[in-house]
């Protein structure tokens, strides 16, 4: 008998959850009738995962610019549970997010304009603007709601965050809850805090020793870049910039990087370091390929946008100017040829939103990770919950956290939301 019903009990279970797929399908055919939908493996907590194709205006202020089509990955569990909408800032890719996990939700990923899938036929810089993104947000917003009705949550990591922030400050009513990790608020082209942070940051035995390894890098310049060449040539990577270039930026970076992904100051090679060690650790810090034509392609609508509105940071280089080739090294050079990218400054008004009229925001960031230097800090008695982990790097999630602060941060959703959440 109890055979009988545990296999009565998987059979119900399996029929509902084909039906679901199939109700959720047509649903989604019904009412977006122009858009390409692919269904995809069904994974995780969902009962199922569509990959579609959505067609966005290039303007929203202005419909006859044309428009494009977005990517969008939608993940059903229940047309009555929670939705996490994530606000990626880079491509989008299939994955589920920890705070899906947390809320048993469903998940509306959505690729950001101008990456991945979501590039138009022809790239017109003017039309790759936080205003224009934050648009196709909030019309996709519109769209799933009349399908998913409950409470809507949305989150971001890094440059994602940074838009979910955004997001936040232009339609607030779009979610209850927004829950930002590592996001930077940067306030100028090159923020200086970040550079501040670093000085600051480990012993002073430490910081020596990442500046002296920046050094031995640049002193060992004829040593190392036969071994980026051969890199390139195994590996068949193009490096328009040179390779010279490539790899004075690639030891002005390691600072940044070193400790924006958690880097361990006994692994950084000393002076008695072969030259091997100095080149497999630098580009196991910074990687090389950054630098490469591919990369250059993918994250140079990123570096449009951090150059003329979001914001970046800059290079540490008093302690080894006498080493470098140029004069000047500015993220600018990653930028797109022949595009203006005159810095206008565009998040002051989103921090002066959330120190007014901000709440329901869960930020979470990784003390030691530079990026930090530029997270938004709540005011006292503000209705937002910030998150530290100690040591933690670019790569912190709430699943990171003590078991006691993981406590607290699902019991603050809890409040805000007033739904079940679960621990990491």
């Amino acid at each position: 008998m109890k055979r009988l019903i545990l296999l009565c009990s998987c059979f119900f279970i399996f029929i509902s959850s084909h039906a679901a797929e199939k109700n959720i399908e047509q649903i989604l055919k019904k009412k977006l009738p122009n858009a390409q939908i692919k269904k995809l493996e069904t994974k995780d907590h969902f009962n199922a995962v569509f990959e579609i194709m959505i067609e966005q205006p290039l303007d929203h202020n202005d419909k006859s610019a044309g428009t494009f089509q977005q990517r969008l990955f939608l993940y059903h569990k229940d047309v009555k549970a929670p939705m996490v909408f994530v606000t990626e800032g880079y491509a989008a890719r299939d994955r589920t997010y920890e705070l899906s996990r947390m809320l048993n939700s469903n998940q509306l990923i959505v690729e950001y304009r101008f990456f991945g899938a979501s590039v138009p036929d022809s790239i017109n810089w003017s039309y790759l603007k936080n205003d224009q993104a934050i648009e196709d947000l909030h019309r996709l917003n519109k769209i799933f709601k009349k399908i998913y009705k409950k409470k809507w949550v949305s989150t971001g990591i890094s440059k994602g965050g940074t838009t979910t922030m955004i997001y936040k400050s232009k339609y607030p009513k779009d979610v209850k809850v927004a829950v930002p990790y590592v996001a930077p608020l940067a306030l100028a082209q090159e923020d200086e805090r970040t550079d501040k942070h670093i000085k600051n940051m480990g012993s002073v035995a430490c910081k020596e020793k990442l500046f002296d390894f920046q050094k031995m890098v640049l002193e060992r310049k004829k040593e190392l870049l036969p071994m980026l060449e051969a890199q390139a040539k195994k590996d068949k990577m193009k490096y328009s910039i040179g390779f010279e270039r490539a790899l004075e930026f690639a030891a002005l970076e390691f600072t940044f990087s070193f400790w924006q992904w958690g880097g361990k100051c006994a692994e950084v090679p000393g002076r008695e370091a072969t030259t091997d060690a100095i080149f497999t650790y630098l580009d196991k810090v910074v990687s090389f390929s950054f630098y490469s034509d591919a990369t250059y392609e993918y994250y140079k609508p990123a570096f449009y946008q951090f150059m003329t509105e979001l914001g970046y940071y800059g290079f540490i280089t008093d302690h080894v100017a006498d080493l470098l080739s140029q004069k000047e090294y500015s993220n600018r050079t990653f930028g797109p040829l022949n595009a203006d990218l005159a810095y206008k400054p565009y998040l002051q008004p989103v921090v002066d939103y959330l120190d007014k009229k901000g709440k329901r925001v869960l930020l979470i960031y990784g003390a030691i990770d530079p990026w930090t230097a530029c997270g938004y800090q709540p005011k006292e008695g503000a209705d937002m919950l910030r998150m530290d982990l100690e040591g933690g790097s670019h790569f912190t999630r709430i699943g990171n956290f003590s078991r006691a602060d993981q406590e607290k941060i699902r019991k603050q959703l809890n409040e805000w939301l007033k739904v079940k959440v679960e621990l990491p």
